[in-house]
């Protein structure tokens, strides 16, 4: 029997740098239903659910979900880890895949791969992103792993619990894990969502494609035509894996 993987998306309205972001508009939606929409593409995914908090100015996002008919759970603000584990353990879940709402441009390719990748190696593999290290442009983050890792970290982290991933992604050695690759380093591209630099970006890439179906060499083709539009991550290093918490 085919493991049920389950996409959780972590959304909420509270970001210091660009609060409200994920209910912001992005050319006829909301960033957040650009996010569902391009997650629900990817053919390895059987569900997908948003998680978001109990704070009340989350509420919004409760309601657009019920108004969409999408799935939403709602948890504690900073222990995210805990409304991944409450998520997956509902939704009985086998695999998990992390994806954080500032994304509007994540890429369901991307993300049939990975997750193809971790079914190839289901009975070996602990965890398999695009992350370790980076080559995607910063807004194609894509991490799976499978239910019992989860419950392992929602056990045992004690640190670092808005993070979900960080103590596995500090501690390699300890798990089995595989990386991802893009064909060329287009880690120096940003198209997540932190300023409103990102978000006229991402505008002008809706705005271009309109409703047609893209994928993420799409955009890159799109700004070979437009290198001005192009936005350089300039921290590299930059832990950004509660932004969209």
């Amino acid at each position: 029997m085919k493991p049920k993987v389950v996409a959780i998306i972590q959304a909420r309205m509270g970001a210091a740098r660009l609060p409200g972001k994920v209910l912001l508009g992005m050319v006829g939606q909301t960033v957040l239903s650009r996010v569902i929409n391009r997650v629900e593409m990817a053919e390895t995914i059987d569900r997908v659910v948003v998680a978001t908090t109990v704070e009340p100015g989350d509420d919004a996002i409760d309601i657009l979900c019920d108004e969409m008919d999408w799935l939403c759970f709602r948890g504690d603000e900073e222990d995210v880890t805990d409304r991944y584990y409450k998520v997956a353990l509902f939704s009985q879940a086998d695999i998990v895949v992390r994806i954080t709402a500032d994304c509007p441009l994540i890429d369901s390719e991307t993300i049939d791969i990975i997750v193809g990748k971790f079914l190839e190696e289901w009975s070996n593999i602990d965890y398999v992103s695009n992350l370790l290290p980076r080559t995607y442009p910063r807004g194609l983050d894509t991490e799976v792993f499978s239910f019992n890792v989860l419950e392992r970290e929602w056990a045992n982290s004690v640190k670092h619990r808005e993070h979900v991933t960080l103590r596995l992604r500090n501690n390699i050695d300890n798990y089995r894990i595989a990386n991802i690759s893009a064909t060329e380093d287009y880690s120096w591209m940003r198209w997540t969502l932190d300023t409103v630099e990102d978000l006229e970006f991402a505008r002008k890439v809706y705005g271009h494609f309109g409703e047609k179906e893209f994928n993420w060499m799409d955009i890159v083709g799109l700004l070979d035509t437009h290198p001005e539009w192009v936005i350089f991550d300039k921290d590299p290093v930059l832990e950004k894996n509660n932004e969209g918490k």
